[in-house]
């Protein structure tokens, strides 16, 4: 392709809204153009890397036996209504585009596909024989996200790879999902992606594994914990650790104690000489459910720890399931208390505040579910808040309250925490952005979807079921997260929207331009992606927009030409190595084969 037919629109300075450096040099390097808030057009250059990013796709996707099909984006809401996510997913999270059509059928913009596949299933799926079965999908889907940002990393409308498979039993599942964990992996690898496959909380869609792929990247929204050993990695909504130890507290009686204006763990350990590892704080949630009340919740926690919410609302769901799909957990707005005769203490709450404060609270039903966390339910003796203002409490065991808690693990693990496989090891944090995420989904939609199938044994069950995604133009820009400098972005090769440009340093020199052609039709002869920069423009216009796009490889067609010589140089880095134009193709042909494959771009030329 010739740059003058590219449409080639670049920005010196980045748009206001362009927060990390990914989205500036995209935008920067007209790779995308904002429509509407999320909302992007994918402009030439971008849409021949979506092509590339594909292309590996299907390849490896293909090679593990998945079929490809395409779904659609509108689906019915009676089918998300038969596996109870509607509501989570519209009066819930609220991340579903609905809307209702004509004859006044509601319908949602598919953030995913679970329900339809497993509608089709349900139809085509009759036999074990017919078993194992995996799908798989290339297409735009929809989030209604409250808050858009950074381009293609949080968008409204973005292109994903769906698969899904199906199931005779658990085991072939298992199976299964480690062949699409390999697939994964090479996938990225092939992208020239740094990835790390870390533990995962399944959220919304569920099951009962799952595991994500980071793109390591300090813009990443989400906190990776790792050991040192390469033996644990998960996101900070899953992992697990050892809290530091608490300092030891000797409590004879249980005695209230005057901590005026002392409304934070740091006043009170500051004033009383005590650690936050001896103090314990309370929050008060509300879970709230599409049917009925919403549940209030206390929860107890270590005055040094933080609660977890996706561990917080994982156990709620659980604990909680008779009353279907929890919507939503949010902050108890205390404010609202003293309208109905109860002014809270804030700040000096206790673990067993006393049910009746809550009496009457509109939306509220019950008294409270109370949590302790284990950090806090291992203390013998503690300080907490007394329930009345400007007063705290020495208890000398859990045992004095006489309340009954349920114990689990909802605290937030963090950097510094020894871990739980090796106690002299240490989690350190990293930033990443998920570009894949693969689920053991086991038989909760074919269980509610009614995709059963008759057995060997004459029987019938439903089938086993996984999912596996990767947000494909999401990985495109990461990929640039990872990949870039002052002065633009470096593509990998096997996803650049061009291998090599060919650069005519002086458009109007004769010598240069018919070399340049020439060089031009032996590479494409050579089934090179080549473009050819033969523009008007002065040669440093030209080389400025030749780092700003990240094309891996640049020839240079310069004065040097009436006598044959040329340039070479890669994005990555600064040596140019001069040669006859004859061998260019010796020069560059084996290189290129070698990061096609995914290998990574060579020191020098």
């Amino acid at each position: 392709m010739r740059a003058q037919d590219l449409l080639l629109v670049t920005l010196r300075q980045p748009p206001a809204e362009a927060e990390i450096p990914s989205h500036q040099w995209l935008v920067r390097g007209g790779f995308i153009r904002r429509v509407a808030s999320g909302v992007y057009a994918y402009m030439p250059l971008m849409w021949r890397v979506l092509r590339k990013v594909e292309a590996i796709v299907r390849e490896e996707m293909d090679a593990i036996g998945a079929l490809e099909l395409r779904l659609p984006a509108l689906q019915p809401a009676e089918l998300w209504r038969r596996s109870g996510r509607w509501d989570t997913y519209t009066a819930g999270e609220g991340i579903m585009f609905s809307l209702t059509d004509r004859q006044g059928r509601e319908l949602g913009l598919g953030p995913t596909h679970e329900e339809v596949i497993t509608s089709l299933a349900a139809d085509l799926i009759r036999s074990y024989r017919q078993l194992p079965v995996s799908l798989y999908q290339l297409q735009t889907k929809f989030r209604d996200e409250i808050r858009p940002r950074f381009g293609l990393m949080r968008g409204r409308e973005f292109i994903m790879k769906d698969a899904y498979s199906f199931h005779a039993d658990e085991e072939d599942l298992r199976r299964y999902y480690g062949c699409m964990d390999q697939a994964y992996r090479r996938i990225f690898a092939r992208c020239g992606l740094e990835v790390l496959a870390v533990q995962a909380d399944s959220g919304a869609i569920g099951g009962g594994t799952s595991q994500e792929f980071m793109a390591v990247a300090d813009a990443g929204e989400d906190l990776v914990l790792s050991s040192a050993d390469g033996r644990y990695a998960a996101n900070q909504e899953r992992a697990q650790s050892l809290p530091p130890p608490a300092a030891p507290l000797r409590v004879t009686a249980d005695a209230c104690f005057a901590t005026p204006g002392q409304a934070s763990i740091e006043a009170v350990c500051a004033a009383h000489n005590l650690d936050p590892t001896q103090t314990v704080k309370v929050l008060l949630h509300r879970a709230c459910f599409a049917d009925g009340p919403d549940q209030p919740v206390l929860t107890v926690i270590r005055g040094d720890q933080e609660v977890n919410t996706v561990k917080l609302a994982n156990l709620l769901g659980r604990l909680l399931a008779e009353r279907g799909n929890l919507l939503a957990l949010e902050r108890l707005d205390v404010d609202t208390l003293p309208a109905h005769g109860t002014q809270l203490p804030v700040g000096f709450l206790g673990p067993d505040l006393p049910d009746d404060v809550i009496q009457g609270v509109p939306g509220l039903g019950g008294g409270f579910l109370r949590i302790v966390d284990a950090t806090a339910a291992d203390l013998t003796g503690f300080v907490c808040g007394a329930n009345v203002p400007d007063h705290h409490r020495r208890v000398p065991g859990w045992s004095l309250l006489g309340l009954s808690f349920t114990r689990a693990d909802v605290r937030s693990a963090q950097p510094g925490d020894r871990c739980c496989h090796d106690p002299k090891a240490v989690l350190t944090a990293t930033r990443g952005i998920e570009v894949g995420h693969i689920f053991q989904l086991g038989r909760k939609y074919s269980s509610a979807l009614g995709a059963c199938f008759n057995t060997e044994g004459g029987g019938t069950e439903p089938m086993w079921m996984g999912c596996y995604g990767i947000g494909v133009s999401r990985l495109a820009q990461a990929s640039v997260e990872q990949n870039h400098d002052d002065n633009g972005m470096i593509w990998p090769v096997s996803i650049a929207p061009f291998e090599v440009v060919v650069t005519v340093a002086n458009g109007e020199e004769q010598e240069q331009r018919q070399l340049a052609e020439r060089l031009y039709g032996e590479l494409r002869a050579a089934e090179v992606d080549v473009l050819l920069d033969d523009r008007l423009e002065r040669a440093g216009v030209k080389f400025k927009d030749a780092d700003l796009l990240g094309i891996p490889w640049r020839v240079v067609v310069g004065r040097n030409a009436a006598r044959g010589g040329i340039e070479l140089k890669t994005r990555s880095a600064r040596d140019v190595l001069e040669l006859d134009a004859s061998q260019l193709l010796p020069q560059l042909l084996p290189r290129l084969q070698r990061q096609r494959r995914g290998s990574p771009p060579d020191a020098g030329v």
